[in-house]
């Protein structure tokens, strides 16, 4: 009994009582706030994967982005397969004109489609994030979309990221720059076998995305590299990086790179990845607070 007081104190209070109060009480604060307009998909449409577990995180992330950016995005939300009632009535709420997906209607649309590439049908049966590549793709409704993790937090206009977006010349996948390159592939043998420059430090959790870069073809052959599906957490990413790699791609400027020492400074956005999660609640949510974006109307 005590042990299991112990696991739950530390569980709760591990990082700080300060991260506690803004994680366990402010963040619910975002519930009050005013229903976000985003209907307009004649640029761009976010598309966005959640769960049970992270669905109140994504309502800052989405929120932060169009207090911050000033636009009205089409929004489109890929349930996991384990959001409630309650939970969809809510993001219903918070964002009216948002398409809300049935995971078990995805499920039977998108392997449809995926008849003809059996391998890409293969790993959207059994990977919990390949939605993020066939499903994301399959209902985008603009030539752009908006690739958002619901770890990442807007606190001003993300000018460059907003230009390459609405610029129609610009036909480039781009996105923050990872600590590392964490793919599940090895680049020579990607150049070996593909003839692709495999671009260094991509992650997929934040940046614009082409729909003409996610070509069935493309992924089929792709997911016949060596030891591509060793790692279940890596490998939507590193199919995401070989598409961009071989359509055009380039990094977003250092502004926006995932980094993990350090306060966030004046940055524009912050991607707040598992090992500094703490710091969404203690940093990101608090400074928008301050920032007036629970009393936004």
């Amino acid at each position: 009994m005590l042990g299991k007081l112990l696991y739950n104190y530390k569980r709760r209070f591990g990082h700080g009582f300060r991260t506690a109060w803004y994680r366990d009480v402010v963040r619910q604060r975002i519930l009050k706030t005013a229903p976000v307009s985003c209907d307009d998909v004649s640029v761009c449409e976010i598309h966005v994967l959640t769960s049970e577990t992270d669905w109140l995180n994504l309502v800052w992330a989405l929120k932060s982005f169009y207090y911050a950016s000033g636009r009205k995005y089409g929004l489109c939300i890929h349930d996991d397969g384990t959001l409630t009632e309650d939970i969809r009535d809510t993001l219903a709420q918070h964002f009216p004109a948002a398409r809300i997906l049935n995971r078990q209607e995805a499920d039977v649309v998108v392997l449809k489609e995926l008849k003809d590439f059996p391998l890409c049908k293969q790993f959207r049966a059994s990977n919990h994030l390949a939605p993020k590549v066939f499903d994301f793709r399959h209902y985008l409704q603009a030539e752009r979309m908006l690739l958002l993790d619901s770890d990442v937090l807007f606190f001003s206009e993300p000018t460059e990221l907003l230009r390459r977006i609405e610029d129609s010349g610009y036909r480039k996948n781009s996105v923050n720059a990872d600590i590392a390159s964490a793919y599940t592939v090895d680049p020579v043998i990607v150049k070996q076998q593909c003839n692709v420059s495999l671009i260094s430090r991509f992650n997929s959790g934040l940046g614009v995305i082409h729909r003409d870069s996610l070509q069935l073809d493309w992924i089929e052959e792709f997911l016949e590299l060596p030891d591509i599906l060793g790692h279940f957490w890596r490998i939507e990413q590193t199919l995401f990086a070989l598409c961009s790699s071989r359509f055009g791609v380039e990094l977003l400027p250092p502004d926006y790179d995932v980094f993990v020492n350090g306060s966030m400074g004046h940055r524009p956005v912050r991607h707040y990845i598992g090992q500094i999660r703490h710091l969404m609640y203690r940093e990101g949510v608090r400074q928008l607070t301050k920032q007036g974006i629970l009393s936004a109307t």
